[in-house]
């Protein structure tokens, strides 16, 4: 392993808090800043991480010439004006889901990332999940055969959320059931048919125009003989939430467990099912973040925090760290690379579009072209 060091700040101190640990734990980071607007928030971080670089401006922050990425963790409508002011600040990017709110504004990520040179990498947890892990190992170890269809979801009642949520469309923020379908065969999606079901409060509905209470879409692979579906909710279907994918191959296929405490499914040869206990992929990591994929870990010295989750998304966190990190000390693409990122979040955005157009095939864009 290389002994090089990136410079990272940490944008956002509510979820990504979490992360504060991963990275000053890493062989190749050093965790040189943080920011947060909230300056008692900012204060008890710093202090409690020892962290001495604290800004409550993100602008002022770009400004400093010794950070080389920062790591985005702030709400929905920031990332992408966020991430492209980074980029064009000369700064490698990392940002939660979902890259942007428009196709228009996933372009502009694309060229902005092209123009300066810089890594950008979507922080989809499920495609670093032990789960998706566990499954890519059996696909490539040709266990599964030849892949046949997918299946993702992500079903969750958001109500008693922020305000901003309430009437969100659901498949305008749909990585998490998109991503597992195209990482698995490390495709990006070509078009898409979806059907809106249902209705959501009539007040919801003003907020963003969308009356629909559950978003189904079918995909096409592009230069791929494999198509998949997904499903979405928010407001107004009872179940326990989920985050979801199911692959179906001519050998083996794997389905998620149905409720929490249950096992995941294989089902092997014919109709032999078993249930499994999904082993930990700590042993990808290197050693001294191993610990960050078991849940309920967060770091010792700072378990009293009330923000401290540890180990959540299926381990995926220390995972995220590590691919990002990668790629730029390797002077690679990172795992999803720009066009990946940006092609799966504007898999939803076009979904919601064809919903809202009666199930009409809507073109994803191609970002490579």
């Amino acid at each position: 392993m290389s002994s090089k060091k990136i410079n990272v700040a940490l944008v956002g101190l509510s979820f990504g808090a979490e992360f504060i640990p991963i990275y000053q734990k890493h062989p190749n980071a050093n965790l040189v800043a943080i920011c947060q607007r909230d300056p008692k928030k900012l204060k008890e971080l710093g202090d409690a991480f020892s962290v001495e670089k604290r800004y409550t401006s993100y602008e002022e922050l770009l400004k400093d010439p010794t950070i080389d990425a920062v790591h985005i963790n702030t709400p929905v409508n920031m990332h992408a004006p966020q991430t492209i002011a980074a980029l064009n600040a000369g700064k490698h990017v990392g940002c939660t889901i979902p890259s942007g709110t428009t196709v228009e504004e996933c372009w502009q990520i694309v060229k902005a990332a092209e123009k300066n040179q810089r890594n950008y990498m979507l922080m989809e947890t499920v495609i670093y999940s032990r789960e998706f892990l566990h499954v890519r190992e059996l696909n490539q170890q040709g266990k599964l055969g030849r892949i046949q269809f997918l299946r993702g979801s992500h079903l969750q009642n958001m109500e008693g959320w922020p305000d901003y949520w309430e009437g969100f469309p659901p498949m305008r923020h749909a990585t998490h059931c998109v991503s597992p379908c195209l990482a698995l065969v490390k495709g990006e999606a070509e078009w898409v048919s979806c059907v809106g079901s249902g209705r959501i409060k009539e007040n919801y509905i003003a907020k963003y125009g969308s009356p629909y209470a559950y978003e189904s879409a079918h995909f096409k692979v592009r230069d791929q003989d494999v198509g998949f579906e997904v499903s979405r909710f928010l407001y107004g279907v009872t179940r326990q939430y989920v985050e979801s994918f199911d692959v179906y191959g001519e050998n083996m296929s794997f389905e998620w467990q149905r409720a929490e405490g249950d096992d995941p499914i294989l089902h092997i040869g014919g109709e032999k099912v078993e249930k499994f206990k999904v082993p930990d992929y700590a042993h990808l990591l290197p050693e001294p973040i191993r610990r960050f994929t078991t849940k309920g870990v967060y770091d010792e010295q700072h378990q009293h925090l009330s923000f401290a989750q540890g180990g959540g998304h299926g381990g995926s966190h220390p995972h995220l760290v590590h691919e990002f990190l990668a790629s730029i000390v390797e002077g690679r693409p990172s795992f999803p690379d720009v066009y990946q990122s940006c092609n799966w979040t504007c898999a939803g955005l076009c979904a919601h579009e064809s919903a809202m157009n009666g199930g009409k095939v809507i073109q994803v864009p191609n970002f490579r072209s």
